[in-house]
């Protein structure tokens, strides 16, 4: 069995090429950096965000997660939804629930409202599940990460493989 070990990108790994980027250049445990394109979230054809000012958490094996101010995303749009998850390196998540019009998606968005250590700068950021709502990243409609489990946001300058990809579970 295949295991990373952080300073190789695998053989099976799709080499970039300009433009583009691998997750498996992204570092483990994940690096948070600005992302100054425009991100847009938009549901039953209402923009529920958009946004200049998001942060992405990159990570091995897995596509970017954008993290979009609250200030830049209408709020009235969402609540509290039930349950919580925690990620091993940003700590307990919550989830939001969206509406708009008549479309009511549980768990449409995640946030760490106390990310552990390294990950303070999305504290109070919210996520979305591009499998659930458009996501747009510079105009592009990102793609959900495969699986259902995650919410990396898959755009045409990501390469892979990702996890949740078929094949992937031991990754």
């Amino acid at each position: 069995m295949w295991q990373y070990t952080g300073d190789v990108r695998p053989d099976f790994a799709v080499e970039p090429t300009e433009g583009q980027e691998s997750v498996w250049d992204y570092p483990r445990p994940p690096r948070v950096e600005q992302d100054p394109r425009r991100i847009e979230v938009i549901c039953n054809g209402a923009v529920v965000a958009d946004t200049r000012r998001a942060f992405r958490v990159l990570e091995t094996a897995s596509p970017p997660v954008f993290y979009l101010p609250v200030a830049d995303i209408k709020m009235e749009y969402l609540e509290p939804a039930r349950g919580s998850s925690h990620c091993e390196w940003k700590g307990r998540a919550s989830y939001w629930k969206l509406h708009v019009g008549k479309a009511v998606i549980d768990q449409a968005a995640w946030s760490y409202s106390e990310p552990s250590a390294g990950f303070e700068v999305i504290a109070g950021f919210l996520s979305f599940y591009p499998a659930k709502v458009e996501c747009r990243v510079a105009g592009q409609r990102a793609k959900p990460q495969p699986g259902g489990f995650y919410g990396g946001w898959v755009t045409p300058e990501i390469v892979g493989p990702v996890k949740g990809e078929p094949g992937t579970g031991w990754w």
